[in-house]
């Protein structure tokens, strides 16, 4: 990673930590080693320390004194809480749809839905489509900066979303329901717009509980838990 000033390479290293939490890089419950990500990156332990605090405030990262930092396993609670918000934002932007659609905005969601149909389309430019997307609808109704808000709420959910995604064949069912979406909107028919939104954006729950029943160390449990230190650290 290229060196900076202070300030922007500190933001550049938290960002770039970030994203390997949310793209599973960095894996639900894996231990954290300041020395060992310093030196991946290029850069000296201060920088790496300061991002992990920042973490540590989001909920992507706990820190155990005496026993190490490690990433955050998935929490369903803070997912339904993002959820709930998320829902809220995008069907209230529905509601809020003009009567006449900015045709620029349409021919774009028009051309990411073919892109997303892809064959070839990885797993995080499927995520980046989608991504584009709901914030393409968003602008529709001219609310398309509210997005930057959600965006930064939701790191469990993308954490979970990405666990859905990886346990897909395909993310065909939800280009199908992104289609269903668009077909809706550009229709004028809010109502089943929002219905189709709101099964959509739910399916993350009914991920959750498929993923937790095979690989449950992924989440976290009511129940506060903390990781021993063995000959390796495991959490229990």
């Amino acid at each position: 990673m290229a060196q900076t000033n202070g300030r922007t390479n500190r933001r550049d290293i938290y960002l770039k930590l970030r994203q390997m939490v949310l793209t599973l890089e960095l894996a639900p419950g894996a231990a954290l080693s300041e020395n060992e990500l310093a030196a991946s990156m290029g850069v000296s332990r201060t920088p790496v320390r300061e991002s992990l605090i920042l973490l540590a405030q989001e909920g992507l990262v706990q820190v155990f004194p005496k026993i190490g930092s490690f990433v955050s396993r998935v929490d369903p609670a803070r997912v339904a809480d993002a959820q709930f918000l998320r829902e809220a934002v995008e069907l209230g932007s529905l509601d809020a749809l003009p009567a006449e659609l900015d045709p620029a905005v349409v021919g774009e969601l028009r051309d990411n839905l073919v892109r997303q149909g892809r064959k070839d389309l990885d797993l995080e430019e499927f995520f980046g489509l989608d991504e584009a997307f709901h914030q393409g609808l968003m602008r529709l109704s001219g609310h398309g900066n509210v997005w930057t808000t959600v965006a930064a709420a939701k790191g469990h959910l993308d954490r979970a979303r990405r666990l859905g995604l990886h346990e897909n064949v395909s993310p065909a069912v939800f280009v199908a329901q992104h289609r269903e979406i668009f077909d809706a909107v550009t229709e004028g028919d809010v109502p089943l717009a929002r219905t189709a939104m709101r099964t959509h954006l739910r399916a993350v729950f009914d991920d959750i509980e498929r993923i937790r029943a095979h690989s449950p160390e992924l989440f976290a449990t009511d129940a506060a838990t903390v990781p021993v230190r063995r000959n390796i650290v495991v959490w229990e």
